[in-house]
């Protein structure tokens, strides 16, 4: 067994690692938002939450934290 093993990740792997974190912990947000107001019948907030603009902002960041990860990857395997 190795014992002298060290975590070398790079920066962008590490940024990418945090951005994947936040952006499931929204996803999560949004759904217990969903939930919620579906159970209490609070109709603008379910307007929002399903609107076409902010699934169309969260599949741009969806899109761009996957470019991070390849980015990333390529990186780490060039060297």
């Amino acid at each position: 067994m190795k014992t002298n093993l060290s975590n070398n990740n790079n920066l962008l792997f590490n940024l990418a690692c945090k951005g994947l974190k936040y952006f499931l912990l929204t996803l999560l947000g949004f759904t217990i938002a969903y939930i919620m107001s579906t159970i209490f019948g609070v109709v603008p907030i379910i307007e929002i939450l399903l609107s076409g603009s902010l699934w169309q902002w969260l599949l741009r960041i969806a899109v761009f934290i996957f470019c991070l990860f390849a980015i990333a990857i390529i990186f780490e395997s060039s060297r």
